[in-house]
């Protein structure tokens, strides 16, 4: 089976591993801060503003508390998004509106944004199509405008940037997912980007049970009785541990090289499938805009996509849509109003392998299957 994903881990992975089973703390500690100062060298932030967590839901599900959501409130989000985004908005109190995307980015624009908008709008979190940053600048400011709090779902998006800057760093908060799946993996894991100084210590307070002062050994240095509780507010652990930060402190270093592979790959997949007319590749990026092609996807007529789908299948390629409309969830109402550009989308999209385990020759078969089974198609 030609996989749709395949995580890239090796050598310098597992000697990082063993470097802390020599050392014997596997918890959270300084490996995980200094992947902290790491990442927030790469997105170019302050590395007190960056906190290793235990995944990318963890980071969106904090983001949301962050919020501090009253009953009515609601928080817009592009429908074709990942499950776990309306989910931490439900479970922070609030109430998930879905706005409509373009039917070839999948990412929504300013004014699809706009267009959800209501005076009981408390916040926006957008996430960044198949690692194609989208119309964020402009979405930007528009939330700040608007007073309205902007989350980026950077889970596709560990190396996008806008004119040189990172996706990540234009709103109030945002995550970026490690999982296996992902571009760059720590097995699981996330980070969670918070702008406001004072909200960045509420987020590490929160994501440690609520402690202002961590108990155990570290403490005994600063208190005499080091065992005693201080919980302003409950939270949870949703932090990360040194393990899985020593790979992503391997995996950060490679990212660069995961990069330059998987937009060879794309390359190739637009050469390929050149002249085929009855398939339409990812439109191109905009000048200034940087990708970290997370995912291929290609459309085509509806009465097709299926079909093609289960006959990649049995050739032993495997492919998906990513990712399914929410507004159209039971346990999201499912009563909205009617998103053209979204359900278009997933009518027509189906994504194709792409990592860097791939050789040429393999996308050269996903292509050359994908052209027979549209062909064959009726």
């Amino acid at each position: 089976m030609i996989d749709l994903f395949q995580p890239q881990a090796g050598d310098g992975e597992l000697a990082a591993v063993a470097a802390v089973f020599t050392d014997r703390w596997l918890g959270h500690g300084p490996r995980s801060t200094a992947f902290e100062a790491a990442f927030a060298h790469h997105i170019g932030a302050r590395p007190e503003h960056v906190l290793f967590v235990n995944s990318g839901t963890a980071g969106l599900f904090l983001a949301a508390e962050l919020l501090d959501l009253a009953p009515g409130d609601e928080v817009v989000l592009p429908s074709p998004s990942f499950v776990a985004a309306a989910n931490a908005v439900v479970r922070a109190g609030g109430r998930p509106v879905f706005c409509d995307v373009d039917s070839r980015t999948l990412n929504p624009s300013a004014e699809d944004v706009e267009a959800a908008v209501t005076s009981r709008t408390k916040a926006v979190v957008v996430l960044h199509y198949g690692g194609y940053p989208g119309d964020i600048a402009r979405i930007a400011d528009r939330c700040r405008t608007a007073g309205l709090t902007l989350v980026e779902d950077c889970a596709c998006s560990v190396a996008s940037r806008v004119g040189g800057r990172a996706a990540g760093t234009f709103g109030d908060l945002a995550m970026w997912s490690f999982d296996a799946a992902k571009v760059m993996t720590t097995g699981d894991g996330g980070m969670l980007h918070v702008r406001d100084a004072g909200l960045a210590v509420r987020a590490r307070r929160l994501a440690y049970h609520g402690l202002v002062r961590p108990t155990g050994l570290g403490s005994a240095q600063v208190s005499g009785r080091w065992w005693e509780l201080d919980v302003p507010e409950p939270g949870r652990r949703e932090i990360g541990n040194d393990l899985t930060a020593a790979i992503g402190a391997v995996q950060l270093a490679r990212l660069p090289a995961f990069i330059a592979r998987r937009k060879e790959i794309v390359g190739l997949y637009d050469q390929e499938l050149a002249g085929f007319d009855a398939v339409r590749v990812p439109p191109g990026l905009p000048a200034g805009h940087t990708s970290s092609y997370f995912l291929y996807w290609v459309q085509m007529a509806a009465r097709l996509r299926d079909q093609v789908a289960s006959a990649l299948f049995r050739d032993g390629i495997y492919t998906t849509f990513r990712y399914a409309p929410l507004h159209k969830v039971p346990a999201y109402g499912a009563d909205g109003p009617d998103l053209p550009g979204a359900e278009q989308a997933a009518a027509e999209t189906l994504c194709l392998p792409l990592h860097p385990g791939l050789a040429d020759a393999d996308v050269r078969t996903v292509a050359a299957a994908l052209r027979k089974a549209v062909e064959s198609a009726h």
